[in-house]
C-alpha cells in the first residue's frame, strides 16, 4: 500500500474509525479526494446520517472511556493528573511563545528605529537626539532644510550607519577619525594638528559648503573668508597713528563642543541636527595606549574645535560673530579701527583716538573674558607712527607691502641661488631642491601684495626654477574634486566603501520550533509518515551500521566495550557470591574464545 502526499498512515486510519464510523470517515475521504462534492444536494439524507451516526459513536466511545475511569479511581486519578499536566504544559508553552513574540516584535522595532533614527551617540550627548518639533532660530537664506539626523545623512550621500559611526562619542575607541601630528611655530613651540580622516573630511567638507558657507559673518572677519585676505585685513590699517595687535591665547581648543552646538541651533536646526554636526565638527584630546598589542585612542577631556579640520576656520568666525560685533561697537566709540583675522585682532586710530589706547585695552580684555576668551599676554603690541607698523605679517605704514628686511633676505637668497646652485639653502621649512619651489611662491605672494616689486622677482624664481630643473607647479585649484563631488553628496570615486546594512533580529529558537510543521510518528503498521524519511527494511542495513545486517554475534567489539562489560558483570557477579564472579570470568572467556575461533574460520 503506497502513501500519497497528504494521506494517511493505516494506524491513524484505524484511530480515525475507531473515534468517529467507517461509513463517516470513508465519505471525508470521498470528499477529500474529490470523489464526492461537498456541499451538494444529493444524496443528503444518506449524508446526515452518516454525519450523526459518527457524533453518536463518538459521544458513545467518550461515555465508555468515562464510566471505566470511574469503576477504577487510581486510573481516574492519573487521567486527570495527566489531562492537568498537558493543559499546564501547554499554557506554559502559550506564554513562552507570547513572550519570544514581544521580544522579537520589539527586537525589530528598535532594529527599525536604528535604521530611520539616531537615538544614541554616546555618554553626555544624546540628551537632545530624542526631541522633536525643537527647531532654533529661523534659517537664514541658502541654508539647507534638515528637519533630523536621517535627512543630514541624505543629503551628504552617506548611510545612517556610517554617520553614526563618524559622529559617536567614544570615550575609549579602537579607531581614530584623525591624523595628528605637530609643526613647529614661529614663536617657538609646536602646534597640534588633527587631520581627518577621508570619511570625515568628506561629511566635514559638506557641512563646510553646504551650511557654513550661507551662514553670515561680521564684515570684521577676514580670515578663511572668501574674497578676504591678510591683504584686505592690513589696507584698512594703513597711515594710521597708532596700531594695536592682540592674540586670543588657545583659541581653537577654547571653542568647545557646547560652544559649536548653540552655533548651529542659531542657524535654526533643531537639537538632534545641532548635535550631530557638532560632533562631527569636534573631536576631544586622545590618548594613544596599546594594551594586549591592540592600539587604543582614549579620551582626555572634553570635545573642542580640531586645529587642521577644513570646518574649524569657519565655525571660529560663526562664534565669534558676537565679539566681533561688541569689539566693533567699542572701537567705533573710540574712534578706532578694527578688523580680525582668526585669532590676530588688530586696532588703529589717527587723531584724538590715538590717545584712548589705555581705555581700549581694558575694555578689549573685558569683552574678551566676557565672551570665553583670553587674551594671550606676551603678544600685545602697541605701535606708534615713526616705527615700524606690522599687521599680519605686512608692513603698513605708509601702504600694505612686504617687510623690507624679508625682502632683503629673500633677494639674497635668489642671488645665492643664481651664483651657486639650491644646494645648502634654506626657505622657511623648505631646504635643497625644495627651495626653488618655495622661492617660487613667495614671489609670488610679494606680487600680489606689491606687482611692481613682485614681478621681477617671479620672473627672477621662474628662470632659476628651469635653469636647475625644478618641476612647475600648476596653480592648484581653489576647489579639488574631492571637496566638490563632497558638497553635492556624491561619493569622491567609484568603488567607495558603504558600510553593510545590519541584519534582521534572529528569532528565539522556540518560534522556529513552532513554525515548523508537526511531524507525524509511524504507525504500528510500519508505513513511513508524510514528509520523514522512510525506515530501513529488516534486510537493509540502518544508517551507520556495518555492512551485513543489525549488530550481532558476528559483528566485531571494540576491545574496550567487551573489557568494559566483562568488568561490569564480574563485579555484579562478586557481589552477590565470589564463586559466581568466577564463574561470569570463565564464561566470558569461552565466548571471547568461541568467537575468536569463528572469526578464524571464516577468515
Amino acid at each position: 500500500m503506497s502513501v500519497q502526499p497528504g494521506s494517511l498512515t493505516r494506524q491513524q486510519l484505524y484511530d480515525r474509525i475507531r473515534e468517529s464510523s467507517k461509513d463517516e470517515v470513508v465519505l471525508e475521504e470521498m470528499i477529500r479526494l474529490g470523489y464526492w462534492p461537498a456541499g451538494t444536494d444529493q444524496p443528503n439524507l444518506p449524508e446526515d446520517v452518516i454525519r450523526r451516526r459518527g457524533e453518536l459513536t463518538r459521544e458513545l466511545t467518550e461515555l465508555h472511556r468515562s464510566a471505566a475511569l470511574w469503576k477504577n479511581p487510581d486510573a481516574a486519578l492519573k487521567a486527570m493528573h495527566k489531562r492537568r499536566k498537558k493543559a499546564a504544559l501547554e499554557r506554559r508553552r502559550e506564554t513562552k511563545l507570547n513572550g519570544a513574540h514581544g521580544r522579537h516584535e520589539r527586537a525589530l522595532t528598535w532594529h527599525g528605529h536604528r535604521n530611520r533614527e539616531i537615538l544614541y551617540l554616546g555618554e553626555g550627548v544624546s540628551a537632545g537626539l530624542s526631541a522633536r518639533g525643537d527647531a532654533g532660530a529661523s534659517r537664514a537664506d541658502g541654508l539647507p532644510e534638515l528637519a533630523s539626523p536621517g535627512a543630514v545623512a541624505e543629503a551628504m550621500g552617506i548611510g545612517l550607519g556610517e554617520l553614526r559611526f563618524l559622529a559617536y562619542d567614544r570615550a575609549l575607541a579602537t579607531v581614530s577619525h584623525y591624523q595628528r601630528f605637530t609643526i613647529p611655530k614661529k614663536t617657538g613651540g609646536l602646534r597640534a594638528i588633527s587631520a581627518p580622516m577621508p570619511r570625515l573630511k568628506r561629511a566635514q567638507y559638506w557641512i563646510l559648503d553646504a551650511v557654513l558657507a550661507h551662514a553670515g559673518i561680521h564684515e570684521a572677519a577676514h580670515g578663511f573668508v572668501p574674497g578676504r585676505s591678510i591683504l584686505t585685513n592690513a589696507a584698512l590699517h594703513v597711515g594710521r597713528d597708532v596700531v594695536v595687535n592682540l592674540d586670543l591665547k588657545d583659541f581653537f581648543p577654547t571653542l568647545d563642543y557646547r560652544r559649536i552646538k548653540g552655533k548651529f541651533r542659531g542657524l535654526g536646526y533643531a537639537e538632534p541636527v545641532a548635535t550631530v554636526l557638532a560632533l562631527l565638527c569636534t573631536e576631544p584630546d586622545v590618548d594613544e595606549v596599546e594594551i594586549d598589542g591592540q592600539r587604543l585612542y582614549a579620551a582626555r577631556g572634553p570635545r573642542r574645535l580640531p586645529q587642521g579640520a577644513p570646518t574649524s576656520p569657519a565655525l571660529t568666525n560663526l562664534v565669534c560673530t558676537r565679539l566681533d560685533a561688541r569689539l566693533t561697537g567699542l572701537a567705533a566709540s573710540l574712534g578706532f579701527t578694527y578688523t580680525r583675522y582668526a585669532d590676530d585682532m588688530t586696532f588703529s586710530a589717527s587723531g584724538e583716538g590715538a590717545g584712548k589706547v589705555g581705555a581700549l585695552l581694558k575694555y578689549v580684555h573685558e569683552i574678551v573674558a566676557g565672551e570665553g576668551f583670553t587674551i594671550h599676554p606676551d603678544k600685545t603690541r602697541v605701535m606708534r607712527r615713526g616705527r615700524h607698523q606690522e599687521v599680519t605679517g605686512l608692513t603698513v605704514n605708509e601702504r600694505v607691502a612686504v617687510p623690507r628686511e624679508t625682502l632683503r633676505r629673500f633677494r639674497a637668497l635668489l642671488h645665492g641661488i643664481e651664483g651657486h646652485g639650491p644646494a645648502g639653502r634654506r626657505w622657511g621649512r623648505s631646504e635643497g631642491q625644495a627651495v626653488l619651489a618655495a622661492a617660487l611662491g613667495f614671489a609670488r605672494f610679494v606680487r600680489m601684495v606689491t606687482p611692481e616689486a613682485g614681478a621681477p622677482l617671479v620672473a627672477q624664481a621662474r628662470r632659476l626654477a628651469e635653469k636647475h630643473g625644478a618641476p612647475q607647479q600648476s596653480a592648484q585649484p581653489r576647489i579639488t574634486p574631492f571637496r566638490a563631488q563632497s558638497a553635492r553628496g556624491v561619493p569622491p570615486r567609484e568603488g567607495w566603501w558603504s558600510p553593510a546594512e545590519r541584519p534582521l533580529p534572529q528569532p528565539d529558537p522556540i518560534l522556529l520550533e513552532a513554525e515548523r510543521p508537526a511531524r507525524s510518528v509511524p504507525g504500528r503498521s510500519g508505513l513511513p509518515s508524510i514528509g520523514r524519511r522512510p525506515e530501513p527494511a529488516a534486510d537493509q542495513p540502518r544508517p551507520g551500521s556495518p555492512p551485513g545486517g543489525d549488530v550481532g554475534e558476528d559483528t566485531p567489539l571494540k576491545p574496550w566495550m567487551v573489557v568494559l562489560g566483562v568488568f561490569v558483570l564480574f563485579q555484579a557477579g562478586a557481589i552477590v557470591h565470589p564463586v559466581l564472579g568466577l564463574l561470569v570470568l570463565a564464561a566470558s572467556l569461552v565466548i571471547a574464545i568461541r568467537r575468536w575461533l569463528r572469526r578464524r574460520r571464516g577468515r
